[in-house]
């Protein structure tokens, strides 16, 4: 008799065991399920992704994220793909509804400074004006630069205040495009010099600020753009709760 109760005890508490082992793990299916929903964008996006030519070889290692973030934009988005390089906005892409196609367009970097711009600002104003004068969606453009401007001297008074990214700031919120930026080392000052990184960065924040976006940057270099995409779905959520 005592032994049937014992084990009669013991097998209530296996079953106990095991409920609450059951409820926690459909708590936490629950909260990734919650956590994915997110950082998924919701609403639909016009999209311009600009990419400085002459960053850091390591960028090239994060083609697949970013190829991954375009594909799981909402139908009905349209994306761009451009490249910032010497004297010119090269565009692989054009806006299109094909997110597939978008995804395919992005290469590695060329990693050279023969290909430096004269600065990522100039090219910036030509990648705006892409974008149609009307549209349901939301209009951003997602710039992968260092920010770095020393087209007009390389001191702590041309720092985020350079006339073409005033230009650019002007000439987003015109068109009402929202600016997110991504910061990544160049092969040029902004790989070796701190003061250049923290000029860049600057740049970056002003111009992300002053047009209803966000800069993401960690430190001096970075690791991966995992992050950044994270935090990109989420701002690009709020954005879009802001609209309605």
């Amino acid at each position: 008799m005592l032994g049937r109760k014992i084990f009669s005890v013991f097998a209530g508490l296996l079953l106990f065991v095991a409920a609450s082992f059951a409820v926690s793990a459909a708590a936490s299916d629950k909260s990734a399920k919650e956590n994915s929903e997110k950082t998924r964008v919701e609403a639909p996006v016009n999209l311009a992704i600009l990419i400085q030519d002459d960053l850091v070889s390591r960028v090239g290692n994060e083609l697949d994220v970013t190829r991954s973030f375009i594909r799981s934009l909402p139908k009905g988005s349209r994306v761009m793909v451009a490249y910032i390089t010497t004297g010119a906005l090269q565009v692989r892409q054009p806006f299109t509804n094909d997110l597939e196609k978008a995804a395919k367009s992005l290469r590695v970097p060329i990693g050279s400074t023969e290909v430096s711009p004269y600065n990522p600002y100039v090219e910036v104003v030509e990648a705006l004006k892409q974008f149609e004068a009307k549209g349901e969606n939301h209009n951003a453009l997602l710039l992968i630069s260092d920010g770095l401007d020393t087209s007009h001297g390389f001191d702590i008074d041309s720092a985020a205040n350079t006339v073409d990214l005033l230009r650019a700031i002007k000439e987003s919120q015109r068109r009402n495009v929202s600016v997110y930026s991504f910061y990544a080392p160049t092969v040029g000052l902004t790989s070796w010099n701190h003061l250049a990184v923290s000029y860049g960065q600057s740049s970056l924040n002003r111009l992300s600020n002053e047009t209803s976006g966000r800069a993401f940057f960690q430190g001096t270099s970075f690791v991966t753009f995992d992050s950044y995409f994270d935090h990109l779905r989420q701002a690009l959520n709020e954005q879009s709760e802001r609209a309605y």
